[in-house]
């Protein structure tokens, strides 16, 4: 038993140490990445459409219907307890600072995690790797780094176009269900958003992007042969992405809340 558990525990720090060396690696290709030719700014350019762009859609459904739910409930309930200005830095809290990031960051988990590790696998099983390195380009900053500041910076715009959809966007929705002053409304709200809750939120988003393309592209090179390995291995890097996206968001939370 102990010595299982001791393999266990070996091939987990295997483990770390060889993420934690990709995600050097790839951090020291990004350095470089603005030196290199236009192919790889031609990649970066249709991730970034493919992650942020083509989201929008589902970003502002989900921003509006949340802030709008918020403002009813919240309007409908807090009066009956003397407590109806809460509904402002409760709204601030819930998009801003938590479930903006979060939510956008499974959303681009859904749809970009998942194509990042099976494109990837499929290229690796498709041999297009080798081909890569016998031709002199490096597949880290080809393939993976565009991922990486594609999904990063997807996430971050992603997230500031939510805040604004949850914060004054879902006010114009609520407008035909249960009415308020324009005037009082935008003044609480700039009243109540402090700066410390944008900078929280875009260190979230951040970090989360970061999490999310490095683990993506990390299982996608994981794939070595067989091409039943890229199912398997994609459904390990959403699984290693909620997880550690939850953990940041847990440790940032514990700084905010230890700071202020």
């Amino acid at each position: 038993m102990l010595g299982k558990l001791g393999r266990w525990m070996i091939n987990h720090i295997k483990a770390l140490l060889y993420g934690l060396g990709f995600f050097f690696q790839i951090m020291k290709a990004t350095i470089g990445f603005a030196r290199k030719g236009q192919v790889g700014k031609r990649v970066l350019t249709m991730q970034i459409l493919f992650t942020g762009v083509q989201a929008l859609t589902n970003i502002s459904l989900i921003a509006i219907a949340l802030g709008a739910v918020i403002i009813i409930q919240g309007v409908g309930i807090l009066p009956q307890f003397g407590q109806g200005d809460l509904i402002y830095p409760i709204l601030i809290t819930i998009i801003t600072r938590e479930l903006g990031p979060m939510l956008c960051a499974f959303i681009i988990i859904a749809r970009s995690g998942t194509a990042i590790a099976t494109e990837i696998g499929s290229n690796v099983v498709n041999h297009e790797i080798e081909a890569y390195i016998a031709t002199g380009i490096d597949p880290i900053s080809y393939l993976a780094v565009p991922r990486f500041i594609g999904v990063t910076i997807s996430l971050l715009l992603l997230n500031l176009y939510f805040n604004f959809f949850g914060l004054i966007g879902s006010y114009f929705i609520t407008q035909f269900i249960h009415p308020i002053q324009a005037a009082e409304y935008f003044r609480k709200i700039l009243f109540n958003l402090h700066p410390e809750d944008i900078v929280s939120s875009i260190i979230k988003s951040l970090v989360f992007g970061i999490i999310i393309s490095v683990v993506s592209i990390y299982y996608g090179f994981k794939v070595e042969q067989s091409s039943t390995e890229i199912p398997q291995m994609t459904i390990k890097a959403v699984g290693m992405s909620f997880v550690l996206c939850m953990l940041a968001d847990a440790f940032i939370v514990l700084i905010y809340y230890t700071l202020y």
